[in-house]
C-alpha cells in the first residue's frame, strides 16, 4: 500500500492479509489501510457487505401507505418502497432513461414515482408506466420499446423482524437460512409459542437512537464482539452483566457473539416489564449479543430485544441505528414508560461510552508504527474471527487479480 495516497494493491498486501488469517497466537490484525482507504471502503461495499445480507433500514420507520424512501448505501443511491399491497422493495434510485436520481427525500406516493428530468413514471413496485414524448412531442410510445423491460432495477431484499436487508451480489443464501443458526439458538428462550416478532416497537423516541461516530464501520463490529473492555469502559454495565459471566459463541462462520449469564432484568418500583412467558426460569437472566456479519448487532433478553445496524458513511465515519423492542402490546402501556426509558437510557449510555473507544482506535490507524496489533488468545477470540472473515474476502480479490 502507498501510505501517502492510501492506494491499495491487494497483491502487494497479500502477506499482511494472510497474517490476519493465522491462528490467533500468531496472527496480526487487519492492516491500517482497511480502515482508512477509500478503495478499501468500496471493496467493503461490493464484497464484504455486498456478498452477504446487509441491513439498510427498519420497516417501522416507513410511514403508512405507499412510500418511497431514498437511502445512500456506501455511495450507491438506493430506494426503499412500499407498494399498494404493503410489500417492501428496494431499487436502485435512478431512472432507466438517463440515470437521473429519482427521489431525494422520503415521499408518500399518491400516484407514481416521477423522474424530475423527463417525467418518466414508475409504480412503487418498480414497473415503468409512462414515457412522455418518447417518440417526439405528443407521441408517448415507440415501436419496439417495451415498458416492461425498463422498470426500476431491483435490489434483492428480504425482511427479518423489523429489519430490511439487501444482498447486492444476488447470490447469498435466503435470509431465513442465513439467520437459522441464530433463530435456532433463540428457541431455547422463546419456546414454541413465540418468535422475535413478539418483540414490538414502541412509540417512544427514547427507544430509537442514532449515533454518529468518527470510525470505520469494522471497528464498531470489533468492539461489539468483545467483552474484554467492559470493566474499563463500561463499569456500570459490568456491575450487572460482569465480564467474567460472558462467554464467546460462534453460531456459524458469519455469526458470532457473546452470552451473558448474569443479565439483570428491568424492575422499577416493583413493576416488571412483560416477559416472554416461555423463557425458562433457570436461564431467565441469560442474554445473547450476537453479530450477524457484516453489520447487524442483536441483544435478546426475556423482557427486551434490541437491534443495532451500522450505516457506513465514509471510510472513517459510521452511523449507528438502534431500536429497542418490548414484549407484546402490554409493554407499550404508560405504566411501563419509566421501565422502558430506564432501559433506553442504560443502553444509550453504553453505546455512547463506546464512542471514545472506536474513535480512539480510528485515530490509531493513522499511525505508521501500528502493524495490526496482537490478539489476546482468549479475550479477542471473536475479534480475530472477524478479521479472518474480512481478510478472506480481500484475499479472494487478490487471487483473482
Amino acid at each position: 500500500m502507498n501510505t501517502v495516497t492510501g492506494d491499495v494493491n491487494l497483491s502487494d498486501d497479500k502477506v499482511a492479509l494472510e497474517l490476519a488469517t493465522l491462528p490467533i497466537a500468531e496472527a496480526r490484525g487487519l492492516p491500517n489501510w482497511a480502515y482508512i482507504s477509500e478503495q478499501a471502503y468500496k471493496l467493503d461495499r461490493d464484497t464484504v457487505m455486498g456478498q452477504h445480507w446487509a441491513c439498510v433500514g427498519f420497516v417501522s420507520d416507513l410511514p403508512n401507505g405507499q412510500i418511497a424512501k431514498p437511502i445512500n448505501h456506501m455511495g450507491l443511491p438506493l430506494l426503499i418502497t412500499r407498494d399498494k399491497f404493503g410489500e417492501i422493495h428496494v431499487f436502485h434510485n435512478v431512472c432507466s432513461h438517463r440515470g437521473m436520481k429519482l427521489v431525494s427525500e422520503t415521499t408518500e406516493v399518491r400516484g407514481m414515482i416521477r423522474c424530475p428530468y423527463h417525467s418518466w413514471t414508475y409504480q412503487t413496485d418498480g414497473e415503468l408506466k409512462s414515457t412522455p414524448h418518447l417518440g417526439g412531442y405528443g407521441h408517448h410510445q415507440v415501436d419496439g420499446f417495451k415498458h416492461c423491460e425498463h422498470g426500476l432495477k431491483a435490489v434483492r431484499a428480504e425482511i427479518f423482524h423489523d429489519l430490511i436487508y439487501i444482498n447486492l451480489s444476488n447470490d447469498a443464501a435466503p435470509l431465513a437460512e442465513t439467520m437459522k443458526p441464530l433463530t435456532d439458538s433463540w428457541k431455547q428462550y422463546l419456546g414454541d409459542n413465540y418468535d422475535v416478532n413478539n418483540f414490538l416497537p414502541v412509540p417512544d423516541e427514547s427507544c430509537s437512537l442514532t449515533i454518529e461516530v468518527e470510525c470505520n464501520w469494522k471497528l464498531a463490529v470489533e468492539n461489539y464482539l468483545e467483552s474484554y473492555h467492559l470493566p474499563f469502559v463500561h463499569p456500570t454495565l459490568n456491575s450487572y452483566s460482569p465480564v467474567q459471566d460472558h462467554r464467546n459463541v460462534t453460531y456459524a462462520e458469519h455469526i458470532t457473539g457473546q452470552i451473558s449469564t448474569k443479565y439483570t432484568l428491568s424492575e422499577r418500583d416493583g413493576l416488571q416489564l412483560p416477559r416472554i412467558s416461555d423463557w425458562p426460569i433457570d436461564i431467565l437472566n441469560c442474554a445473547e449479543y450476537p453479530v450477524l456479519y457484516p453489520n447487524t448487532f442483536f441483544g435478546i433478553h426475556a423482557d427486551q430485544f434490541f437491534v443495532q445496524y451500522l450505516e457506513p458513511i465514509s471510510p472513517t465515519r459510521t452511523r449507528e441505528h438502534v431500536r429497542i423492542y418490548f414484549v407484546g402490546e402490554g409493554a407499550t402501556q404508560s405504566d411501563f414508560d419509566d421501565n422502558r426509558r430506564d432501559i433506553a437510557k442504560a443502553w444509550s449510555g453504553v453505546f455512547q461510552e463506546d464512542v471514545m473507544v472506536v474513535e480512539g482506535m480510528q485515530s490509531g490507524r493513522e499511525s505508521t508504527s501500528y502493524d495490526g496489533g496482537k490478539f489476546s488468545p482468549v479475550m479477542d477470540e471473536l475479534t480475530h474471527h472477524f478479521h479472518r472473515w474480512v481478510s478472506h474476502h480481500y484475499l479472494q480479490l487478490s487471487t483473482s487479480d
